[in-house]
Formats: structure tokens, sequence, C-alpha cells
């Protein structure tokens, strides 16, 4: 049996993890926490996520909800998600975030704290996006420089980050598979007389507004021809659902950085 803890439990993301986290035979929800003064600290979290009393209290900080758990699940913001990995440091407690947005500063500094904490950091966790990304590569590989790629996303209009993890997740491979480098080639905005497109540009377009979960759109544009793949999620259980297959896979794996891929068994 895998104990879970999770962070930011009374947020959106937090309520349904901890809310699904009963349908997995091997996990156990152990312990809940959420940032010093919120109101809904000392609740039953059972009761938070609609559900019975299930005896698991959301308690304030990291360290009040680690001690008997096994894993951890983020998603909460780029620096609180640090900080939460490097409390697990010295510890015995893996870790599962979700969080996007994190700068590449903070992107090496989960890679360091990999080398003692077991980690699954993805931008996205869901099993269709997943596959999709594996998709875009090999479309992107098999179509060579011939076609130009370009990614559009779009999210809710309370989303903070932009591009989204997941459009960046597939632009990396499409741009992996071509072998470009998306530092380089990536193009983010488009805006007045810029000259005709580079034929080794990467567009990543962003979208946003009312309350779109998350949709994503590749297209692969060639003479005369267009490919276009898509995913659309409609409830963030998916989400939810992925982090805590996550979580059952990782627990009692070694230290390193792994993704949804190596979960999925899709490398």
């Amino acid at each position: 049996m895998a104990r879970i803890a999770v962070a930011g439990a009374a947020g959106r993301m937090g309520r349904r993890i901890c809310a699904l986290c009963t349908e997995y035979e091997g996990l156990e929800l152990s312990g809940a926490f959420e940032v010093e003064g919120h109101p809904d600290i000392g609740k039953d979290m059972g009761v938070l996520s609609g559900l019975e009393a299930n005896g698991v209290e959301l308690t304030a900080g990291v360290e009040s909800a680690i001690k008997k758990a096994d894993v951890l699940i983020d998603f909460t913001a780029p620096e609180a998600t640090i900080k939460n990995m490097e409390a697990l440091a010295g510890t015995s407690t893996a870790f599962v975030t979700g969080t996007t947005g994190i700068d590449k500063d903070g992107q090496n500094r989960i890679a360091e704290l990999a080398l003692k904490v077991p980690c699954v950091y993805a931008g996205n966790m869901s099993l269709g996006i997943n596959l999709l990304t594996k998709i875009v590569a090999d479309i992107a590989s098999a179509l060579g420089d011939d076609y130009d790629v370009e990614v559009i996303e779009a999210h809710h209009k309370m989303k903070k980050d932009a591009p989204s993890g997941t459009a960046l997740m597939l632009a990396k491979a499409a741009a992996d598979a071509l072998g470009r480098n998306l530092d380089n080639d990536g193009v983010f905005s488009r805006h007045g007389i810029i000259g005709e497109r580079g034929n080794k540009e990467i567009g990543v377009q962003t979208i946003r507004g009312g309350d779109v979960v998350g949709e994503h759109s590749v297209m692969f544009l060639g003479m005369g021809e267009r490919i276009e793949v898509a995913h659309r999620v409609s409830n963030r259980d998916t989400f939810a659902r992925g982090a805590l297959k996550a979580a059952l896979w990782l627990s009692g794996k070694p230290a390193g950085l792994y993704n949804m891929q190596d979960v999925l068994g899709l490398k």
C-alpha cells in the first residue's frame, strides 16, 4: 500500500486527487496540506473533497503532511513546488509534480534534487496527451523539414503561465525529432511585419478565455496538404488520475527524474 500526501489539497486539483485516491487499489491518502492561514486548515479532507469524513486533516505546511507519506503529489506553483521537493531531501518520500510554468533554473533544481528524491515531473499527466506527444514525434520524424510545425493551445482565463507546459512538451517533441533546439527555433508570438516564416521555426500560439480546461493541437503544414492532431480535455479528473497512476508507479522506485512516458511505458 502506497501512502500519498497532497500539496495544495484544498485547491481544485488537490480536492480531486484526494477524492479519486479512494478508487485506486494500492493507494491510501495519508496527508494533505495547504499554506499557513488557509481558511480550511483543520477540516477533514474527505469532507472537503465531497466525500465522507476520512480522518485525514488538512494541515499547514509540507512537514506535517509527509511524516507518513510514501509519495507527495504536487500541483501548486513553481516556487512552492521547489520548496516542497526540497523538504523531501533526506526523507524516503518520493515526489510527483504536474506544476507548470517552472523556469529553467527551477527545472535544473528539480533535476538536482532528483539525484536524491525519486520524482515524476510532467507538464501534463493525461494518458491521451502523452500518447499524442509520441505521435507528434513520430509524425515529425517521418515528414522531416518539408512540413512547417505549429502548436496551438487554449486554456481558461485564470491560467497564469503561457504557453502551457503541455504546448512546450509537444513543441519540444517535434523539435527533438527534427534535430532542432526549441530554445533557438521556437517562435512564441507573431505580430507586425515579420517577413517570411523561417524554415526551422516551430510556432507556439496561446489562447486564453472562458473555462476551457485544456485543448492542444499540432499542425504539420505542407504544400497542398495539412496534417492536424489534437487533444481536448473536458474534465480535470484526467490530470488527477494521471498523477495517482504516477504515484502508484513511483512508489519504491530509486532516485531519479522520470516523466509520464516512463510511467505509461511509452519509451
